[in-house]
């Protein structure tokens, strides 16, 4: 059993501002069993929101919600490292105070979002003691999400002033694919590599009447991915990464003139640890950005091309 409370404000130097708070209690009990190699978990979570505003504002109405959660892993057989499972998980989203009072962007009508989460995942895992290859891990998911008054931003009849709605009924189904893999070629020389793909189809069946009725809903991509690697030697350690973000639409209406090009991006970065005193200091040279690629995540609004960033940090 455990219960948090949680408050937040947001201020603004703005006219007629709402000046919300919110108190927001969640109290949750859960519970597991084992029963061999076969695993369960289960949970119960309670969510009460209340908030205050400015005197001449509308607030948004008390919210209490009860969202559960059940879990099963079983790993079939005992001399290999491979496990089967499978989740429900039920999620209420409260709009945030951004989302229903920030001038021009908020929108006090917006409802809160409803998620019913159904997974099925498998890992298999393997160590390879005597090779460079000491460790390989592979994930694979798939999954089906029903969302409930899905919230996302959408720009106004200014396109440099967006707000945020509803979207009525949106259906996700996905495919998430991952490996993991250690090697260590020698005692000092530790690499660490990780590959990511997703598939997503999200699809609007909000209105059946419209022309975007089952369309991707905006800036969902089909396909995405990443890769990553990580090598430490000695007191150093470099780390690149790639981002891979596919083709999609910037409307509800999927149409050629909404259409976004893919983009991607990569990073890499230097570390030298240094022992100082009583303590650790670590110097990194961040490089964003490599290939100096122009894209846009939002339609027009362009993101930096290279860019560099010098961090220093001591740890005591």
């Amino acid at each position: 059993m455990s219960a948090d409370y949680q408050f937040n404000l947001l201020n603004a130097d703005l006219k007629d501002f709402a000046y919300p708070r919110r108190h927001t209690l969640l109290a949750a009990a859960a519970t597991s069993l084992h029963l061999g190699r076969l695993k369960m978990q289960a949970s119960l979570l309670a969510t009460f929101v209340h908030d205050n505003v400015a005197s001449d504002t509308t607030a948004a109405g008390n919210k209490m919600e009860w969202t559960p959660t059940a879990i099963i892993s079983w790993q079939p057989l005992k001399c290999h490292d491979l496990h089967l499972r499978a989740f429900y998980k039920r999620i209420f989203r409260m709009p945030t105070l951004n989302d229903l009072y920030y001038t021009f962007i908020g929108n006090i009508n917006l409802k809160p979002e409803y998620t019913n989460q159904y997974n099925i995942g498998v890992t298999y895992g393997k160590r390879f003691p005597q090779t460079w290859l000491r460790h390989l891990e592979v994930q694979a998911d798939i999954y089906y999400n029903e969302v409930e008054n899905k919230i996302v931003a959408t720009p106004t009849s200014n396109f440099f002033r967006w707000t945020m709605v509803n979207l009525g009924k949106v259906e996700i189904r996905g495919i998430d694919i991952a490996m993991q893999t250690d090697w260590q070629p020698t005692r000092e020389v530790v690499l660490t590599t990780r590959v990511n793909y997703t598939y997503q189809k999200a699809q609007d069946f909000t209105d059946p009447s419209k022309l975007y009725y089952g369309g991707q809903i905006p800036y969902i991509p089909w396909h995405s991915g990443s890769a990553a690697a990580n090598l430490n030697w000695r007191l150093w350690e470099a780390s690149y990464s790639f981002i891979y973000t596919g083709e999609r639409y910037s409307s509800q209406a999927n149409l050629p003139v909404n259409y976004q090009l893919p983009w991607y991006t990569s990073d890499f970065s230097i570390s030298r640890n240094l022992p100082l005193r009583a303590g650790d200091m670590k110097l990194t040279l961040e490089i964003n950005n490599l290939l100096n690629q122009q894209y846009e995540v939002v339609a027009c609004y362009p993101m930096p091309g290279i860019n560099f960033k010098a961090i220093i940090q001591y740890t005591f």
